[in-house]
């Protein structure tokens, strides 16, 4: 049995990068050809199945160039990071195997580690460099790495990646999903190198509560005893030692007197240096504190309201998936054009732009994982594959001030085998973070002689931020519907409505009561905030979606055609009418916060 792999090298977002972005010859390999042992073909073994046999090299044998039946050099090409499905037209919906391969050079420094990175195929990956297997890789939104100090050249270094999106019963997520499978190399790849000794990982953060202490640590490969250890943020003049323990590990703390909190209003970022040995680290860290007390969130004490919109990563306009940071640019300056404080980046983990941008731009952030509809909760793969998506989400991001809420779940029907198994998750969660809030979008309950709704889920009691998504007035019921329909809600916990919405395709107009019409949607909106707003522990949403986007499972012809259209925006980037009730509602409610702010401010003068 193989050892596990340590922690991904933290923050390799500001670390020095080689970019193998570019031209990718392909072969598209729906037979698996690729992995089979035949006469004529250079073999070399796949991981874990000696019995199977991977030809697809770069090269062609020698002396049977008239029997080769593959060769990348004349192979076409497509560019990297970006997904199949929007460059190649004859395989937009194809799920299965694509063979890449990249040529590069590189001669790291002499004493240097080299590692290459990539930041998301989807969805599984073997990676071989030079005709050897470096690993494989399953989880088509998470980043893994490799060291290859030992195996680079400095000249003609072959790189082959085996990628696979087929749907399967044993992966998350599973067989059906409500958004469009991209498949290939959907993020960015790269090179960067560190000292024979350096930082790992890291992480800082306010403490919880009253607490005025920032704490963390402060991890080193390889690990060794005794290393001194400096965390510095110069511009608030501190400046902590520590040393490491047997495991390479440090903890640091320091009061925080002077450091800003970061906030939405004012998103204040430091610059952070961590240095161990001939290693240095520079990171741009807010500092704030989030919680619930009763039906309250806190964020740095104080009440906020979670002005929401759920996004998914998608550019609709080409289609395509979203990667680079101008992508992330585009989306959140949506949401900030629609006055939201906060966005759910659903149902998957977003590219690492996306967060680090939030930071920036003072948006809140909830991040999610893809245990969705159909998860295999009693096979033990799949928990493996779901815990360690969500190590990857919370390692990479837990230092970043915009993030407040881990979500474990969507829509994931309540049993005992299934509550079980998103219990361990968010122990996983509290091991590695203990400073957000956790929570999963659950399903609403009918219930009672009145029909009420209710949230009798028993994750419900779990969560931090009580989550839900609802489509009354859609799915079910009428718009007018919204105004009768009772809730019966836990008095102590925070209610978020984590989604409802409905469909619309862009400039269909008619009666509010005729469905699929721009009017219909706005109407929507407006019962279902004023029944929110009846409710005393409401305290955010995030109505599904920002903008249509593409998935398989939408197929009513002239109106949906492969789009779900509950966008507020169409694909072009126009604005539908229920955009503008939404925008209306989020700038009536940061009045009414503003308000509320000023009065907290004159009491406690």
């Amino acid at each position: 049995m193989s050892s596990p792999r340590p922690p991904l090298v933290q923050n390799t977002y500001h670390r020095a990068r080689v970019s193998l972005a570019g031209a990718w010859s392909y072969i598209v390999d729906p037979y698996e050809t690729g992995f089979r042992n035949q006469r004529n073909w250079e073999p070399f073994p796949q991981e874990g199945a000696p019995k199977d046999r991977a030809f697809f090299l770069d090269r062609r044998r020698e002396g049977a160039a008239d029997r080769v039946e593959y060769d990348f050099d004349s192979s076409p090409t497509m560019q990297v990071p970006g997904d199949w499905n929007h460059q190649v037209e004859a395989i937009r919906y194809y799920e299965g195997v694509v063979w890449y391969r990249r040529r590069f050079d590189h001669a790291p420094a002499p004493g240097r580690r080299l590692f290459l990175r990539f930041e998301a195929v989807n969805y599984e990956a073997h990676v071989y460099l030079n005709g050897s297997l470096l690993g494989r890789h399953e989880g088509g939104f998470d980043p893994f790495e490799f060291e290859i100090t030992d195996a680079i050249r400095a000249e003609g270094n072959s790189l082959v990646v085996r990628v696979n999106n087929r749907r399967e019963r044993h992966t998350v997520p599973a067989m059906t999903t409500d958004w469009w499978n991209y498949g290939g190399i959907t993020r960015e790849v790269y090179l960067f190198e560190t000292p024979g000794g350096f930082v790992r990982d890291y992480h800082v953060q306010l403490e919880g509560g009253e607490s005025d202490v920032v704490s963390g640590f402060v991890e080193l490969d390889p690990a060794h005893e005794g290393v001194e250890v400096e965390v510095a943020v110069p511009e608030a003049c501190i400046r902590v030692l520590a040393t490491t323990d047997r495991e390479g590990r440090a903890a640091v703390s320091w009061r925080a007197h002077g450091l800003r909190r970061w906030t939405p209003e004012s998103p204040v970022l430091y610059d952070v240096v961590v240095r161990a040995g001939g290693d240095e680290v520079r990171d741009r860290i807010g500092f704030r504190t989030i919680e619930t007390r009763g039906a309250d969130i806190l964020l740095n004490g104080e009440p906020v309201f979670l002005r929401g919109i759920s996004i998914h990563e998608e550019i609709a306009s080409v289609p395509r998936r979203a990667y680079s940071r101008e992508d992330a640019a585009a989306l959140l300056g949506h949401a900030r054009e629609l006055g939201c404080n906060f966005v759910r980046l659903a149902h998957y983990p977003h590219n690492e732009h996306m967060a680090r941008l939030a930071d920036e731009t003072g948006l809140l952030v909830w991040e999610e994982i893809p245990v969705y509809w159909g998860i295999d909760y009693a096979n033990p793969a799949v928990y493996a594959a779901a815990e360690s998506q969500l190590e990857a989400l919370v390692r990479r991001d837990r230092n970043r001030a915009s993030v407040i809420v881990w979500s474990i779940a969507n829509e994931t029907p309540p049993d005992a085998v299934r509550t079980d198994f998103l219990r361990r998750l968010k122990a996983v969660v509290r091991r590695l973070d203990r400073q957000r809030l956790v929570s999963a979008a659950l399903d609403r309950t009918e219930s009672g002689e009145d029909g009420g709704y209710s949230l009798d889920d028993p994750f419900a009691g779990e969560s931090d931020l009580v989550s839900c998504n609802q489509y009354l007035g859609w799915y079910y019921g009428t718009p007018a519907d919204c105004g009768r329909k009772q809730w019966r809600l836990d008095p102590g916990k925070p209610f978020f409505a984590s989604e409802f919405g409905a469909g619309a395709r862009a400039g269909r107009h008619g009666p509010r009561e005729e469905v699929w019409t721009e009017e219909h949607q706005a109407w929507l909106y407006e019962e279902q905030l004023a029944m929110l707003e009846r409710l005393p522990t409401f305290r955010g949403c995030s109505p599904w979606v920002l903008m249509d986007f593409r998935t398989p499972r939408r197929n009513l012809s002239g109106v949906q055609d492969h789009w779900n259209r509950k966008g507020l925006l169409a694909p072009d980037g126009s604005k539908k009418l229920a955009w503008h009730v939404l925008r209306a509602f989020y700038e009536c409610v940061a009045r009414r916060e503003a308000r509320r702010a000023a009065q907290r401010e004159e009491t406690s003068a």
